[in-house]
This record gives structure tokens, sequence and C-alpha cells, in this order.
């Protein structure tokens, strides 16, 4: 009898540890195991990373202000970290998965990730940030829903399809990386992979037999939201459906005004939602293209992916010619098509404040960089990229571990605000961010090819971007209302891209060329933010109690058992499995 009374307190007493933990929004757990794998996208077997042996990996699907924790398991023979393309991990980068703020995870070792998705919606990514390995794969999908009470700005789809687009080398990512140390270029890639598959074999001349592609599945008149990104190493993509428009919608986390394209240039790591309706007879299927941009004509025909549209109701194969896409070699065309892209200022979103009432341009900037990109350039003998003439020197203690535990020597906060006329060096140089200041970025691009910039930690508004070199005059062309908010951008050779950015989430955040080549040439800078003020963590969390040590730091470091398990779960995680098992044993008592 006494557990028919034991159980109401059981229930209520797990109810408020679980709610005290984390003010009632829920916790998604996953469990990864990150090995190899062997496969052949372009029909050449080779080595792959997959998760859970999945490649591409799962996708993240949670909805706004959820907490997730990501147990990962390293089963390569290299270090791994992980990183979460646009999601702004408020007051905590210690889940950033990038080498300023985190100790990679040793080969045979698991380390559990915990961050919420804090007042944020949208399409991102995750992918494998250290040792050129998101070349060979390791990279998913994340879905933030908007919650219940916020509604979509437009009606909800009938499905959800996540699409990966992505330059391929038939060559793994050691040998890839061992070319750049050599000093050499990757040279152009062997093709173009849609959701890690090779092209449907639409002109025999070009696509040899055999080659697995991918097919969507579709009913008719039906609308789907198609969540593309770019996950490849260094080409831009022009994304297209054959006879169907694309509603741009959504670009990572930020709604956008609405409109109608056939087509989408999408820059290296960028993320686009776009509904698609299936409104066409369905004759026969559709091709889905994502073919290369402002490459040799030489090569063009084989750096195309294509995939197949299936109506349930189709009559017959995709045939005849490919969907017409720009003009190869236009970045006029491509740089209209960006500009053209606006925040949706009056549509509901998971923000502090609604979308649209952050009105940046009345904002006094307070702190202005310009960084310089220019062709990679020997440095010590090493073939190095730069930006203000400096080459990311990457420590063996992270830049966040060093701030908080005072090592010296690590890292000097003395990034220049422009390009000094000096020999370039390496160096660990790093930008001081002023709380809640307002700074402008201008990326100056005066390289060859495009290249994309990300910011962790934050979404920046894009202003402007036009062709040759910015002056304080460009500030006249600048859009100071409706810019899109997101996190990553693009900036065309011989062109500029302006940014501006609200620096209020505290942490150390990486700031890098998105283009795996570049940035593992050290292009990449990170801005450190910090409150002065904050004496108690509330703008910034501690420490995680499972947070590796390497470095100047390794003797702090604890063995770790190779059982695969959750490491330094969340706090109330054991009390929990406590409560619960003494529920269930009070529901067995009831029962017997």
């Amino acid at each position: 009898m006494c557990c028919r009374f034991l159980l109401p307190f059981l229930v209520l007493t797990l109810w408020h540890a679980v709610h005290r933990v984390h003010g009632g929004d829920p916790f998604a757990f996953f469990e990864w195991d990150v090995s190899y794998m062997t496969a052949a996208p372009l029909g050449v077997k080779q080595q792959v990373i997959g998760i859970s042996g999945s490649y591409p990996g799962p996708i993240l699907n949670v909805t706004t202000n959820w907490n997730v924790v990501v147990n990962v398991r390293n089963s390569l023979d290299e270090p791994l970290l992980i990183t979460w393309n646009g999601i702004q991990h408020r007051k905590n980068s210690w889940a950033d998965g990038v080498l300023g703020t985190n100790c990679p995870i040793p080969p045979g070792w698991n380390w559990t990730y915990q961050f919420q998705v804090k007042d944020q919606i949208g399409s991102f990514f995750y992918f494998p940030s250290t040792n050129f390995q998101r070349a060979a794969g390791g990279y998913g999908g994340i879905i933030v829903n908007n919650r219940d009470i916020i509604p979509l700005p437009f009606g909800t789809p009938d499905g959800d399809i996540t699409i990966f687009i992505s330059d391929w080398y038939n060559r793994d990512h050691k040998e890839l990386r061992k070319t750049l140390e050599s000093g050499k270029d990757l040279g152009p890639p062997d093709g173009v992979v849609i959701n890690g598959l090779g092209p449907y074999r639409y002109n025999s001349s070009v696509v040899g037999d055999g080659i697995i592609y991918e097919t969507v599945n579709v009913e008719p008149g039906k609308t789907y939201r198609f969540r593309v990104h770019n996950v490849g190493i260094s080409t831009s993509l022009n994304f297209r459906i054959q006879n169907h428009n694309l509603l741009l919608v959504e670009t990572e986390g930020s709604y956008t005004v609405q409109q109608n394209y056939t087509n989408m240039d999408i820059h290296v790591g960028q993320s686009f939602s776009m509904l698609v309706t299936m409104d066409q007879n369905a004759s026969s299927d559709y091709y889905i293209v994502a073919s290369s941009r402002f490459m040799d004509p030489a090569v063009r025909d084989r750096l195309t992916g294509v995939a197949i549209l299936h109506y349930s109701n189709s009559q017959g194969p995709a045939f005849g010619p490919l969907p017409d896409g720009p003009n190869e070699d236009d970045t006029y065309f491509s740089m209209n098509q960006a500009r053209s892209i606006r925040w949706n200022v009056s549509a509901s979103a998971a923000r502090p404040n609604p979308q649209g009432s952050f009105r940046y341009g009345e904002i006094t900037v307070t702190d202005v960089y310009v960084l310089l990109n220019k062709p990679p350039e020997l440095i010590n003998g090493q073939l190095r990229a730069t930006l203000n003439g400096i080459s990311y020197f990457a420590p063996q203690t992270p830049l966040k571990l060093a701030q908080l535990f005072n090592v010296p020597g690590v890292y000097k906060l003395d990034f220049p605000e422009r390009f000094m006329d000096r020999p370039p060096k390496l160096d660990t140089s790093v930008i001081y961010g002023t709380y809640k200041a307002f700074m402008e970025i201008i990326l100056q691009n005066n390289g060859t090819t495009v290249q994309s910039y990300h910011l962790d930690g934050y979404a920046f508004f894009v202003v402007g971007m036009d062709f040759g070199i910015w002056t304080e005059n460009s500030r006249g062309t600048y859009n100071k209302w409706d810019g899109v908010a997101r996190s990553t951008t693009q900036v065309f050779p011989g062109a500029w891209t302006a940014i501006l950015v609200y620096l209020d989430n505290v942490g150390i955040w990486n700031l890098r060329s998105e283009n795996l080549d570049t940035w593992y040439l050290g292009q990449e800078v990170y801005i450190s933010v910090v409150n002065p003020e904050d004496s108690s963590n509330k703008t910034e969390l501690p420490l995680p109690d499972n947070a590796i040590f390497c470095g100047a730091l390794s003797s702090l470091q604890k063995e770790q058992s190779n059982k695969y398990r959750f490491s330094e779960a969340p706090s109330f995680t054991s009390s929990a499995k406590i409560l619960l098992s003494c529920i269930l044993i009070a529901l067995l008592h009831l029962k017997y």
C-alpha cells in the first residue's frame, strides 16, 4: 500500500528534478559512433566518414530552446571534433567544436556535447572540423523547428527533404591534406555528389555506368520544404530542379522575403530552404541538378551532380538535356541574386525580439575590421593562406582553456584592424571584441576564387557587397533595413562583402573561411568577447565537467575508459534515472 502513496511523490519529484535543470525545455539525446565506411560516390571505392553506419549522417531534428545532448564516440584513427554550423551556442562556446575552444576527442574516446538551440529556428548542418575530415563526409543536417506558438510565415509543408550538395575527390582526405602540406593545389574535383551519391546517367559520354544516384520520392500536388546545404570543399554550386520553381523562405535561421527562383547559387557552407510544389504532369521523372560555378570549361561537364525527382505517378524516366543554369562565368548574376535575398522583417521567429524589430541600421558602429584575403603564399617555406597578412597558427592549448586558466603565451589580442604592409607571418593573433559592441567587418577578397566566410556564435547582417575595393564611401550602398541575418556569406573574387554583428554572446568565436583548403592553410581568426562585469556565470556557462585537457593543461586530464557511454551527461540524468527506476519498481508493486 505504501507504494501507492509513494508513486505520486516520485513522479512529482522527478518532474521537478528535470524542470529545475532546464527550465521546462526538453532534452534530446543522441548517441553517435563516428567511423570509417567504404563507399563509391563516383564509382571508385574509397574510405568515407559515417556516423553510426550512415553516410551522410543522421538529421538532428529538434525545436527552438531544446537542449541537445550528443555523445560522440571517435572510432577514427585520428582526433575528431564536431562543429555545428550556424548554431549559436548562447553563452556556451565550450560546445562549439573547433580547436580554439576544444581539445579534440582522441581516437577510441567518447565525448558528450551539450548545448541549447536557444532562440533559433531554421536549417543548419554539422561536420568534423579538424584534419580535413569534412572532405570525407561526417556531415549531417540540423533542423530547428518553430515552437507551436510561433506560426510559420507560410503554409505547413507536406514534407521535409534535406539535400547535401558537394564537390568530391576520389582521393581520401588524408591524401588531400598531404597535397596541401606539400605546397600543391588540390586541382579540380572529380565530380559533384548529392546526398553522398554520384550523378544519374543523364549522358553516357559523361557519366559512367553503375553509379548509384539519389532519388527523391514525392506525391503530385504536394508542397515540400527542401533544405539544401553546400557541404563541399571549395566549389560554389548552382541548384535547380527541372520544370519546378524554388520559393526561397529561409536561410540559416532567418525567414526571407518569399521569392521564386528557377535556380540558386549556393556557396560553400551555405544553407537555404525552399518550398517546391509538385505541380507538373509527371509525364516523366525530373532532374535535380547541382552544377559547378566559375570553373574551367574543360572540367565543367564532370562537375555536375544529378539526382532524380520521382512523382509517385511518374510515367517514365527523366530524359533529354539538363535544365539550363546561369552563364557559368557570370559573377554579376550571382552577386545580384545574393543581393535579392532579403530578411522578412514581418515574420514571427524565435528571438528575444520579434524578427525585424532589431533595427540594425540605426545602431552606431563601434569597431571596424577590414579583413583582406590574398592568394595563398609561402611563409617559412610553407604554403599558407592569410587574413590581413596573418596565417593562423593553432596552439596545442585551446584559446578558451588558456583564457580560463590564465596560461601565458598562448595567444595575443592584437589582430590588426586592417592589412599591414609587412611580410606575412604565422601567428596566434585574436580579435578583441568588446562585449555588446556593434562591429562592422568588411571581407575584401583580392584572390581569384569565391571565398565563403562563417562566424560561429552569431548571426550577422549582410548589408552590402560589390566589386572593387571597399572604401568609406561604400557605406552609402549598404542595406540598412532588411539585410538578411545569417552565419555564412560569400565574397566574390575582386570584390567585398560587409557584415554587421552585435557582440552580445560571450565566448571565443571562430571566424573562418568555409573553403576547406583555404581554412586548412590558416585563413581563420578568433574573436574574444568577454563580459568584464560578470562574476556569476550569468553571461557565460562554466567549464563543463567533462572537458578534455591538452597542451599546457594536459596534466589535468583524467584517463577515460573506452566504454561507450555518455561522458558526464547532464547532472540531473543520474538522479532522474534513479527516480525513474523507483517509479518502475512502484508500478510493478502496484501490478502484483
